[in-house]
């Protein structure tokens, strides 16, 4: 397996709305936006191909949070909704848009862990995607519901990662231009925070 590089990869937030958040209580809060926001800007700041999705955002899942439209509004207003699909990967629409990038590497994060990754991440590894799921730019209703799906995710071949291994790896030397935007991102929205 190669490395995953800002060249050969994209980045897919699925599902970060105002209502999922809430049902992520085996990570705060306030940690799954800054990891979240971190990833987005990182894949903007380099020119990564980034994608947004949301299910039912007239229900209770809610709209995304507003930090994904201030970050990257033009994926925020070609995000991909759904209707009631739990896989993603299931729905046409969002899938070609993978496609469209012509990347077979995917960093993907989103809520929950346990029911909107797992399936998709599967489904991307089943279909020959290497597949890198940020852990702590998630969650799950349960810290037991979080560990199962990422067992499963792990036993059928995808990577587990956190936000700030993902974008170091990304990154690659911090001394060039990209690596320099990079590691100014992980200071203003993680470790200026700790």
């Amino acid at each position: 397996m190669s490395k995953f590089t800002l060249y050969n990869t994209a980045m897919l937030l699925i599902d970060h709305q105002t209502g999922t958040i809430n049902w992520s209580p085996s990570s705060p809060k306030e940690n799954i936006i800054q990891n979240t926001r971190a990833l987005a800007r990182t894949a903007i700041a380099t020119d990564m191909p980034l994608i947004l999705t949301s299910s039912q955002e007239d229900k209770a899942q809610g709209p995304l949070i507003k930090d994904l439209e201030q970050i990257a509004p033009e994926a925020f207003e070609a995000r991909i909704k759904r209707g009631g699909i739990v896989n993603c990967w299931d729905w046409p629409e969002y899938k070609n848009a993978v496609l469209e990038t012509g990347k077979k590497k995917i960093i993907m994060a989103g809520l929950t862990n346990d029911v909107c990754i797992v399936f998709a991440a599967i489904s991307a590894i089943k279909e020959g995607y290497e597949v890198q799921v940020v852990v702590d730019a998630g969650g799950s209703p349960t810290k037991l519901a979080d560990e199962t799906s990422l067992r499963r995710m792990e036993n059928n071949g995808v990577i587990l990662t956190s936000t700030n291994q993902v974008m170091a790896e990304l990154a690659e030397d911090w001394s060039t231009p990209n690596g320099s935007k990079i590691i100014t991102i992980m200071f203003e929205e993680i470790l200026s925070k700790l």
